[in-house]
């Protein structure tokens, strides 16, 4: 692992996994939520958390149809 974080150490395989890993060492959080002002350290968690806002729950359990706004919620409910 090439890209090492000055910080804790931790090795990345590329720079722009340690850019993003440095957030939280910083604190920065550089993605915004336009409903509320709320904001993230990753753009992919500032997508789940806009599905609070539209209402939008696009995973399904197969079993029985309950949907959910992120697949880590399914797969807790699946347990």
């Amino acid at each position: 692992r090439r890209h090492q974080c000055g910080d804790c150490g931790k090795g990345f395989r590329d720079g722009r996994s340690l850019r993003r890993h440095q957030l939280i060492h910083s604190g920065e959080k550089p993605f915004e939520c336009p409903e509320c002002g709320k904001r993230f350290r990753a753009s992919s968690t500032l997508v789940i958390h806009r599905r609070i806002h539209s209402g939008e729950k696009p995973y399904e359990c197969g079993r029985c149809r309950k949907r959910f706004m992120s697949s880590s919620s399914l797969t807790k409910h699946l347990r």
